[in-house]
Formats: structure tokens, sequence, C-alpha cells
């Protein structure tokens, strides 16, 4: 089996690439830079095939994935800066990117009757309630820039192909790239104080966990939108990062200790700084991975611990 991926040079589509390796797959990178080196960690995605490709350029994604023939597309790239998307000079590009450029990957995915696996977000929805969202919801009301290009980028796959995973993940962490974890260790040593607010609540996603979780999905045919994200129940950002901190400590870093650095909880009106609408319920059912016979991602804590193991802080 052929797989190509997008945007290999961000957290997942890394990751995604290494399981490919690791299961014998043939996977082909793909992303806007022209090289790709991967991150220096001996990672197999290195010495794997890899193209340029703009995905908002239709004629030059309808070429290259027509020429790759791939049987099954993992579509990762996308625009992730939710604050920056509200930007007026930026609203144009996050579309021509999530909506257009994810468009442009369906179409050639209908024309070839290959696979697309497509990462979307809780973003979608309007993060009202405490229920959890259930992926065959239908109640679309996103708050933001990010969440409304997200959400056509979903339509543009449903409305062409029956061949689909639409995989909706949130607070997503991994080795290659900036994330959450990483600001709040960078933050945490130069602050004797840090706000974190307390009224969002989700669970954490490992890029590493869930790249073997797309794998599983692409071998089988059991199409249509999960919700995935660690198991260990749902937490509010200032209980992730308390915890981020405790793991820290145990790992003998005792500037994040309570005695040296403080957190403290906040509401979001509290917190005050984001351009971008938050929603406040980010819990998503992932019920229905069970029902279709596909392993759950480990505990989030137990996924902190791997992931704090493996950089440097």
């Amino acid at each position: 089996m052929k797989i190509l991926v997008t945007g290999v040079a961000g957290q997942l589509g890394h990751d995604v690439m290494n399981e490919l390796d690791k299961r014998g797959y043939e996977g082909i990178g793909s992303d806007i830079a022209e090289k790709y080196s991967g991150v220096e960690d001996g990672s197999p995605v290195t010495a794997m095939p890899y193209f340029q490709m703009d995905i908002t350029d239709a004629k030059a994604v309808e070429e290259k994935i027509t020429g790759t023939a791939p049987d099954v597309v993992v579509h990762c790239a996308a625009w992730t800066a939710v604050d920056l998307a509200e930007d007026d000079d930026k609203v144009e590009k996050v579309y021509a990117v999530n909506s257009r450029g994810t468009a442009n990957i369906a179409k050639v995915c209908q024309k070839l009757d290959c696979k697309l696996v497509y990462l979307s977000t809780d973003y979608v929805f309007d993060g009202q309630g405490s229920v959890p969202w259930k992926p065959d919801c239908k109640e679309y009301r996103p708050l933001n820039v990010y969440g409304k290009t997200k959400l056509e980028g979903e339509l543009a796959i449903s409305e062409r192909l029956s061949k689909f995973f639409i995989v909706r993940i949130a607070w997503v962490f991994g080795k290659n790239g900036k994330n959450f974890i990483k600001t709040m260790l960078n933050i945490g040593k130069n602050h004797d104080s840090i706000r974190v607010v307390n009224d969002q609540i989700g669970t954490p996603t490992y890029t590493y966990d869930l790249a073997r979780l797309l794998v599983d999905m692409i071998e089988t045919d059991k199409y249509g939108y999960y919700h995935v994200t660690n198991e260990g129940g749902y937490v509010s950002w200032y209980d992730f990062t308390k915890e981020i901190f405790r793991q820290a400590v145990e790992l003998g870093h005792s500037e994040y200790s309570e005695e040296r650095l403080k957190v403290v909880p906040v509401t979001t009106e509290e917190y005050g700084v984001s351009k971008a609408v938050r929603p406040f319920n980010s819990r998503l059912d992932k019920s229905k991975l069970a029902e279709n016979g596909f392993v759950s991602l480990p505990d989030w804590r137990d996924a902190l611990a791997r992931y704090l193991g493996e950089i440097e802080f």
C-alpha cells in the first residue's frame, strides 16, 4: 500500500511517516518547503521519498498526486495558527489552505478513487455546554476563522468522497513542532507565576499515539467521522499545566516545583488575550472507535510522561 502524507514538516505528519516506516509501508511525504530534513532524531522520515507541494495550487496538486498514484492520502497539512488566522491580512490565506486546499486534494482522490484521511478539529462546533460532542453530530457552529475553514475542508471531502476518514482531534502535542507543553515549559523557566485558563475543558492528544491509530484506520474500510484524543478523562488547561510541571519535577527539573512556580487558575474572560474565540467545551465522544474495533489511545498522563522523556527542556 502506497500512502501519501501531506504536511510532513508538522507534528503529526512526521509521526505518521515514522509509523508507516515501522509497518513497512511505502510512505511519500510532501509539504510546502522545497526540501525536508526532518528533526534530528535518527528518524527514518529523512530517508523516505519527499516532494514539494503547495496544496493551494490546484494544478500542481492534481499533477503531483496523480503522478504518485497513492492508495491513501493522509492530509495533515493545514493552517493551525488559530489567533493569527483572525488577522485581516491572513484570512484569505487560511481559507486558501484549509478550505480550498483540502478541496483540491479531495478532487484528486475522487478521480483516483483512493482513501482520504482528513485531520479536523473540535473547533467545527461552538464549544458550548458540557456534553461530549459525538462524531456524527452535524450541529456545526464554528466560532473562529480556523474552525470555519476546517469545517469547509470537511464538507469538501464529504460531498465528493465515500472513502474518507474525517478525524477530529484536540489539544495536540508532538515532538516535531510547537505546542502547549513546550510553551508552558519555556514560560515556566523564566517566571515565578503563570496564569492558565481553567474553564476550557478537553483532553490532550499525542501525535505519536494518534499516528498509530490513523495507520490502523487506513488498513480498514470503516469509513466515516471519528473523534480521537488520548484517554484519561477531561481536564482544563490549568489541570494539564499542573500535571506537566509535576511530571517535570519528577524528572529532576526542580525549577517547575510548586515552591518556585505558582500556577494560577483564571477564567477565559480574566485571561483575555486571544484574538480567536476559543471553545469552552472540547470534550469529544470517542466511543465510535471501540464500536469499530479500533484500539483507543493510552491515558494522556502516560503520553505526557513518554513525551517529556523524549524532549530536551
